[in-house]
């Protein structure tokens, strides 16, 4: 199993996607947003990320924001469908946080178009042991 510093910082109600964003359902329903400490190890030194705008629409599955590295660039993926309610200023201003805590830096964050559809997403996505397991 593929253990890192990071790990052991993700919150055991964090779900991931396939293509490593966390999504954190909050009380108010509101999904917040990140990347996890596999694909910032990846990325290598985060040095730009591009969010999507408030307001926007996202659909889960899709690629919405960018992530830039000294080594790569990539797209980050809507782990929910929704609206784009908020994204992280700081995160933006200094992507730098990203690498140093994966799990803390939330990138943007979704409000469902309906509790039923986030409800039947979010059961799509894994439960953190589950997707530890697909690392190795």
């Amino acid at each position: 199993m593929l253990t890192t510093k990071h790990m052991t910082n993700a919150k055991p109600n964090y779900l991931f996607a396939d293509t490593h964003e966390w999504a954190d359902l909050q009380s108010d329903g509101v999904v917040w947003v990140g990347i996890s400490d596999h694909a910032q190890i990846a990325l290598g030194d985060v040095v730009f990320l591009e969010t999507p705008a408030v307001g926007a629409i996202v659909e889960q599955g899709k690629a919405c924001a960018v992530i830039e590295s000294v080594k790569a660039a990539s797209d980050i993926h809507a782990p929910v469908s929704g609206t784009v309610v908020a994204i992280n200023s700081a995160a933006v201003d200094a992507p730098e946080s990203i690498n140093q805590d994966p799990y803390g830096t939330w990138l943007f964050k979704i409000q469902a178009l309906s509790a039923e559809s986030q409800t039947q997403e979010l059961a799509h996505l894994q439960p953190l042991a589950q997707y530890e397991s697909t690392l190795n």
